[in-house]
């Protein structure tokens, strides 16, 4: 079983990317949660592996971070859900907003994800509120509803940066990188540090 790659990155779409490891190349399915942060083709990449073995068939998804692949395993281990699905899942919301999402049974953000109805989405809410650990809850900042303290800074620099044409996953990701939480900066200070951040 693959469970890590360290190589070239040979070639680089949305969801897909080959890995050339020592001359032999692995196609890894990969979410856009990882496929951002990527760099362009003939960079160096790592990236965790989750092999999947099914009917003579062996698929590899790749993730840059643990809490994504963790996320992936807890997810395909929920009834009706595949790997599609969960690669869906990760690409249409950042890791920590999913366990939010989760903890705080926040359907409607899941339904916004899309390929996701309302009984995935339910399923996803029950299922995965008990696997994930309680450490990753708390080392995510997972809080308690009703408290959202910055939402409303945070949400309207998501809103600018998706009206800039940014893809939404991108956006959070900057966002959650250059603007730290109960930050008291201003809207056009914190927009131009996540813009910058973007550029790096």
């Amino acid at each position: 079983m693959i469970a890590f790659l360290t190589g070239r990155l040979l070639e680089k779409q949305p969801n897909r990317i080959v890995v050339d490891v020592g001359g032999v190349g692995y196609d890894v399915a990969v979410p856009l949660s990882t496929f951002y942060t990527l760099g362009d083709a003939g960079a160096p990449v790592s990236l965790r592996i989750h092999t999947h073995v099914r009917e003579e068939v062996i698929a590899l998804y790749g993730f840059v971070t643990a809490l994504e692949l963790l996320l992936f395993e807890r997810l395909i281990g929920v009834s009706g859900i595949g790997p599609k699905v969960a690669l869906a899942v990760l690409s249409g919301i950042e890791p920590e907003e999913l366990v939010r999402a989760v903890r705080t049974g926040d359907t409607a953000r899941l339904t916004a994800i899309p390929g996701v109805g309302k009984k995935t989405a339910e399923r996803i809410g029950l299922e995965l509120k008990d696997r994930l650990p309680r450490a990753l809850v708390a080392a995510t900042g997972a809080p308690a509803p009703g408290d959202e303290a910055g939402g409303g800074l945070r949400d309207d620099l998501l809103s600018a940066m998706v009206n800039l044409g940014y893809q939404r996953a991108a956006a959070e990701r900057a966002i959650d990188r250059a603007v730290p939480s109960g930050t008291d900066r201003s809207f056009e200070d914190c927009l131009r540090a996540v813009l910058k951040s973007l550029t790096r």
